[in-house]
């Protein structure tokens, strides 16, 4: 059914016309709404071991500064984008939000697995919205693989005008700049993100589609 002229009532309504649609979205909802209450837990058990400190030898060319500011108005402002076409778009929420479960679980696996510690000269990232998700504690351990650009990744794969494809672009590169400016992740926490989040993606659309 054509959904150009719908309301947005009528929009979210029609997908959720069937038991398998309602299911999808209200348990996606359910999890991604649980999985962020536990991440301040698994965080600050993360924070607490011992891991490696990485030779990186970009980071070692680029002294490091604070451009925090820069960081969250692009992180929080690609968000807004996407929640604002997800609102006329429930498919798009649908996608994203089955595609944060799976990128959260294999984060924290990953998390798990690769102990690091923080790469020289990182200066803690200051953003009173993301510190939600680390209950508002100053965590530096959360590493391979960078949950910065997996958001902004994320974004860019389930947008789908062109224009916004675009800004998303965009951004993933200026936040990969930026992370290494401020010495919050490794080169290889910066690289390996975006193919292990397209990866999830595909796997979320067999999954959903």
């Amino acid at each position: 059914m054509p959904q150009i002229g719908l309301s947005i009532k009528d929009r979210w309504k029609l997908a959720c016309n069937t038991g398998p649609k309602r299911l999808r979205l209200i348990s996606g909802s359910i999890i991604i709404f649980a999985i962020i209450i536990y991440l301040p837990y698994f965080f600050r058990g993360i924070e607490q071991r011992q891991g490696v400190v990485l030779h990186d030898w970009l980071l070692a060319q680029v002294p490091p500064h604070n451009v925090s500011v820069a960081i969250f108005i692009i992180i929080w402002g690609t968000g807004l984008l996407i929640l604002y076409r997800a609102l006329y778009k429930p498919s798009i929420y649908l996608v994203y939000v089955w595609s944060l479960i799976f990128v959260c679980i294999a984060r924290m696996i990953s998390i798990s697995v690769v102990a690091l510690n923080p790469p020289i000269g990182l200066i803690p990232l200051s953003d009173p919205l993301t510190g939600v998700f680390y209950g508002h504690a100053i965590i530096t351990k959360d590493l391979f693989f960078s949950g910065h650009i997996t958001t902004v990744m994320l974004t860019f794969l389930c947008l789908e005008k062109k224009n916004d494809k675009i800004i998303a672009f965009f951004s993933i590169i200026a936040i990969a700049i930026l992370l290494i400016i401020q010495h919050i992740h490794y080169t290889i926490d910066i690289l390996a993100a975006p193919v292990i989040t397209y990866t999830v993606y595909r796997f979320t659309l067999y999954l959903l589609f």
